[in-house]
């Protein structure tokens, strides 16, 4: 079992790309998306690894997670069969503090941008760059999961205004 502890935000500006070390083309596909139990996804990079996901929430910010490996046939064949589904550009950063990445969203998503920094345990610190806006920490909103079942392009008025994302 692995614990993954995370911090998200709304990305604001653009400074964050000077700090890009690589990047790479994802896509993820949700066998489940039950926040009270587990979320399963599907993930497929562009260099043709795929993953089995299984998430529950521990609070907030700190989550279980089991990865496992599947043979990129098989994700393929899962992929086509989804229904709930995202693609989005994921940018590795260079940045002290812990593991960060911005996820650029395409298609019915686009054009949010969500920054995400891994911490090593709950007691670590780290500095928000001034390129982060809100926090979305634990806003199921705005999880990858919930926008794959309700896309930021369906979104009311008021429901982007809550995130400041109009």
């Amino acid at each position: 079992m692995t614990i993954e502890i995370e911090r998200r935000f709304i990305v604001t500006g653009e400074d964050w790309k000077n700090k890009v070390i690589s990047s790479q083309l994802i896509r993820q596909g949700y066998l489940s998306t039950n926040f009270e139990e587990w979320i399963v996804r599907l993930r497929i990079n562009e260099t043709k690894e795929s993953k089995i996901s299984l998430k529950s929430s521990l609070d907030g910010y700190v989550n279980t997670e089991f990865e496992y490996s599947i043979p990129i046939q098989d994700a393929e064949t899962i992929w086509n069969k989804l229904k709930q589904r995202i693609t989005k550009h994921r940018h590795y950063l260079n940045l002290y503090g812990g593991y960060w990445t911005v996820d650029c969203f395409k298609d019915n998503n686009s054009p949010l941008k969500i920054a995400e920094v891994e911490l090593k345990d709950e007691k670590s610190t780290f500095v928000t760059p001034n390129w982060c806006g809100q926090e979305i920490t634990g806003f199921k909103e705005l999880s990858n999961a919930a926008l794959s079942k309700h896309p930021m392009k369906s979104w009311t008025k008021k429901e982007k205004q809550l995130f400041q994302l109009d």
